[in-house]
């Protein structure tokens, strides 16, 4: 049961964390990239990171509740599902942040 809800509890605040961020509260990203993006870009900048760490944010709780199929249906192919689901957001979140930085803050870096 702790596999099941450690994902989800994880994956909500993560989830938590974007809503934020979408939001106009930049506070949480790196103090380098929030100096680095002008006044006016700061809300496009927020809602663009946010929308990725959303992103992350729902494919691990979907992992943790294709975990939980898995334990009740006793059907590994479960884990796959959530697994591939998890890495794909995980990646899909990332590049949606990174692209974000490039754009709004001329590099990663």
């Amino acid at each position: 049961m702790g596999s099941i809800i450690g994902p989800m509890v994880l994956g909500l605040f993560i989830f938590i964390l974007g809503i934020f961020n979408m939001k106009g509260n930049i506070s949480s990203i790196h103090w380098y990239h929030r100096q680095r993006v002008s006044e006016e870009d700061k809300i496009s900048f927020g809602r663009m990171v946010g929308l990725g760490t959303i992103i992350i944010g729902i494919c691990v709780f979907a992992f943790g509740g294709f975990a939980f199929a898995a334990e009740k249906l006793h059907n590994d192919l479960y884990i796959l599902i959530g697994s591939i689901v998890m890495i794909v957001g995980f990646i899909a979140g990332l590049i949606l942040s990174f692209y974000a930085m490039i754009k709004y803050n001329k590099g990663i870096f």
